[in-house]
């Protein structure tokens, strides 16, 4: 089905060109999700909320770009929104109970684990995404777009609503970002 044919039965209220778009982008806009916010759980939850917006919002879209743009607009937006409210809980968390009273950890952060990670890279790429989960929210979405999910500087920039140039820019910065923390890392492995 041509993308255009797809908005129009969407547009229209068609289930069944519903149900060919969500099958079409939900393992794209999980992945993407699960990237920022990191709990598996809440990408399910941020995927869910893309397509009721998806789905609530059609009407509305007016083709200026393309529909995989527009959903990738929706998803980075929503995970973010996500992962700043997980940052406030647990900013209160942190302060309220952390501790115990003998100054003990009583919660430790759960280990982050893509699902697409084979297990003989799993210690690499769990310290990679932590790196990625550093980075400004910007430099974030912009390395997750065009390294994890190979969409060109153009795609990425019209989904930061964005010039090339300043994707370029974000993500020069977040290579640097990223080459700073994970040198840390291995030269403590190379050390005898």
């Amino acid at each position: 089905m041509q993308e255009s044919d797809l908005i129009a039965a969407l547009q229209a209220g068609s289930e069944p060109a519903f149900r060919t778009l969500v099958e079409s982008f939900q393992d794209r806009v999980y992945n993407m999700a699960l990237v920022i916010v990191q709990q598996a759980e809440e990408a399910e939850d941020v995927t869910q909320e893309v397509f009721i917006e998806v789905y609530q919002t059609i009407d509305r879209f007016r083709g200026e770009s393309r529909l995989s743009t527009w959903i990738y607009r929706i998803t980075t937006s929503k995970a973010l929104e996500h992962h700043r409210r997980r940052k406030a809980k647990k900013r209160f968390a942190f302060i309220t109970s952390l501790f115990g009273a003998d100054n003990e950890v009583l919660h430790e952060p759960p280990d982050f684990i893509h699902p697409g990670v084979s297990l003989e890279n799993s210690e690499q790429m769990k310290l990679l995404f932590g790196a990625i989960d550093k980075l400004p929210a910007t430099q974030k979405v912009a390395f997750t777009l065009h390294y994890l999910n190979q969409a060109s500087y153009q795609e990425v920039a019209e989904i930061m609503q964005n010039t090339v140039s300043a994707v370029e820019s974000l993500l020069h910065r977040a290579k640097q970002n990223l080459r700073k923390q994970l040198n840390a890392y291995y030269t403590e492995l190379k050390k005898p």
